[in-house]
């Protein structure tokens, strides 16, 4: 098991104190819909303990998990792809996203498309 499986919980993580969680109330508690919660639970590989009715029940730990995970793919942007080897301890080489090299490269394809635009212009003057 993985070091990041006994991964703490947030500071100001305002988690009641108590041996299971429901997955509406982990859903609220994270900031995510409970079919996200479904759907890395799949793509990380988490069984959660289930009720008799066959409920899904988490623990702190995975709680603490689900906030690592949102972490890594909303605050730092990584992909599914990356988290899932940040958090099975592989090699921390995947870069997350850069914003900074997002918005230029956004603000590159502008300008090539205005350079196009002015290039179509130029070769069919009655066209613009």
């Amino acid at each position: 098991m993985s070091t990041e499986n006994l991964a703490e919980l947030p500071e100001g993580a305002d988690v009641p104190d108590k041996l299971y969680f429901r997955i509406g109330e982990v859903a609220q508690l994270v900031g995510v819909d409970a079919h996200v919660l479904r759907y890395w639970e799949s793509e990380f590989k988490m069984k959660p303990h289930r009720s008799s009715s066959g409920q899904r029940l988490y623990r702190k730990q995975d709680l603490a998990r689900f906030y690592r995970i949102k972490s890594l793919l909303h605050g730092e942007g990584y992909t599914i792809a990356g988290a899932r080897r940040v958090l099975n301890g592989g090699s921390g080489d995947a870069e997350p996203a850069n914003a900074d090299r997002i918005k230029e490269a956004i603000q590159g394809i502008g300008r090539l498309r205005l350079r196009i635009q002015a290039f179509r212009d130029e070769m069919d003057p009655n066209q613009g």
